[in-house]
């Protein structure tokens, strides 16, 4: 058997542990006879499942008689690229001849005798989902990793239009906090700022454990004290499990100095990179002894005022780097993500 745990991003491992809540709410409520919500915007730290949980919907979206799925490329033109996926739905050609719809304009079939000539993108999308509400069906569209740019603001502009015009489109969009925060806070794109975001927060501790426990062939013990060096973080948990697997029989503490290095070069350098020099200066005195700190004692450290640190605290854990908890107190949410500061500290 090979190894079911993985070190890739962006695919569905073999071997993970489903969100059940999370996927539920956003399938029930797009699955509604009259829907609340037509987007939902899934954010949390690197490696915390976003893509994941976004190809569990997908599939499951996918298996339902009333509906497409479609994913976009943020990076591209997405109405060409939009329009172009749902000319290539099997059997949505024929739909369009028959109702006279003429997309050779944009490379889309070949021109139909005494059709409607579209040349406009929007319009031409419009008749294409036009027809897919006629079928009583309904388009998902799926964006990964979403960034702000050109295109995105484009698309989103014209998305808002197709839901003004009662047409069926629903987009789940993932994200880093701080790329969603941006997006959502454009001032023509005010609609997306009502859009409800889901924060990944860390598995269960105890389904960790039993996943390690009936994979891995170790004692209850050992699996406990895995799924505590994981602290719910679905990276780690797939890098620990992907090591114990490859190492065995090598005993778990020989394993550690790896694991860490794993997180390091996959993860935590980049987050790190990414962090100002005050969130840097915030973690470092969080870190300095122990994952658990009491927020006065970090605030004296660094002589800053309650209101200023409340605005970093809550972007740090907005980041998922930050477990906050416990009144009064904050403490490290990623696993052994101390050792690592304390080691950044040295090189500052």
């Amino acid at each position: 058997m090979s190894n079911p745990f993985t070190l890739d991003f962006g695919i569905k491992p073999e071997q993970f542990i489903s969100r059940i809540s999370q996927t539920r709410e956003i399938i029930s409520t797009f699955d509604d006879a009259d829907p609340s919500r037509h987007i939902f915007m899934i954010t949390g730290v690197r490696g915390s499942g976003k893509t994941v949980l976004l190809s569990s919907i997908s599939a499951s979206m996918a298996e339902k008689k009333n509906w497409y799925v479609i994913e976009l490329n943020p990076s591209r033109d997405m109405l060409e690229s939009l329009a172009g996926k749902i000319y290539s739905i099997p059997g949505m050609k024929k739909l369009f001849v028959k109702a006279k719809l003429d997309f050779s304009a944009f490379g889309l079939g070949i021109s139909i005798e005494d059709g409607l000539g579209i040349t406009d993108i929007e319009v031409a999308l419009e008749k294409m989902l036009g027809e897919i509400r006629a079928q009583g069906k309904r388009l998902l569209i799926l964006i990964d990793e979403v960034a702000k740019n050109n295109e995105i603001t484009v698309f989103s502009h014209s998305f808002q239009m197709f839901l003004r015009n009662k047409l069926p489109v629903f987009l789940l969009m993932t994200g880093l906090y701080e790329n969603i925060y941006e997006l959502q806070n454009e001032k023509s794109l005010t609609f997306l700022y009502r859009a409800p975001k889901l924060i990944l927060e860390p598995l269960n501790a105890i389904t960790i454990a039993n996943s390690y426990e009936k994979i891995l062939d170790v004692s209850e013990e050992e699996s406990i004290r895995m799924s505590k060096l994981t602290k719910g973080y679905p990276f780690a948990y797939q890098v620990l499990g992907y090591l114990y697997w490859e190492k065995r029989p090598q005993k778990l503490d020989d394993i550690i100095p790896l694991y860490d290095q794993h997180l390091s070069e996959y993860v935590y350098e980049k987050i790190w990179s990414e962090l100002s020099e005050l969130d840097k200066k915030i973690m470092v005195a969080i870190s300095k002894e122990q994952d658990r700190m009491r927020i006065k004692d970090i605030r004296d450290s660094l002589s800053m005022d309650s209101g200023l640190f409340s605005v970093y605290r809550d972007r740090l854990f907005r980041k998922g780097i930050l477990d906050v908890s416990e009144y009064g107190y904050v403490s490290v949410a990623l696993p052994r993500f101390s050792d690592f500061v304390r080691l950044q500290s040295k090189l500052m």
